[in-house]
């Protein structure tokens, strides 16, 4: 629950930010001076781009999180755990003992976005971030596309 806090507390952060540099690139804008105008229309796509970002994000975690408490509502979730040394990081090697199961599952069914999301999960377990995401956002998307289908 800290985490969820932490987010909401981030993203209102941003989002106070983001209204502050709008405020700012619109008041170049007004100046009338070419210069403030320029800098205006350039300090607007900061908070285009910002907004962007936060909603992606944001985005990104409220659908993972509903396809993990629908796995688990499924009883469908890993129940294998890995140790992880004093540090609080992984065994790399119970770790890397795991992928190849949740890889094969993927590879007979790449279009259940089940086995994806699983992929994921032991991903993120080992401490792979970036593959943790991307295997994810794949997840999301077949679940979208099976949902809309």
């Amino acid at each position: 629950m800290s985490a969820r806090i932490l987010a909401i507390v981030m993203s209102a952060l941003l989002a106070l930010y983001i209204a502050f540099v709008a405020q700012r690139a619109v008041l170049l804008l007004m100046s009338g001076e070419p210069v403030g105008i320029a800098m205006g229309a350039a300090l607007l796509v900061l908070p285009l781009v910002g907004a962007w970002a936060l909603w992606r994000e944001l985005s990104f975690g409220a659908n993972a999180a509903r396809l993990g408490r629908r796995l688990e509502s499924e009883s469908d979730l890993p129940d294998e755990e890995i140790d992880v040394r004093p540090s609080g990081r992984p065994d790399r090697a119970e770790a890397d003992a795991l992928f190849p199961r949740y890889r094969e599952a993927v590879e007979a069914a790449p279009k259940d976005w089940r086995a994806w999301f699983r992929l994921g999960l032991a991903y993120d377990g080992a401490g792979d971030r970036r593959r943790a995401r991307q295997a994810v956002r794949t997840a999301i998307a077949l679940e979208r596309a099976a949902r809309g289908a």
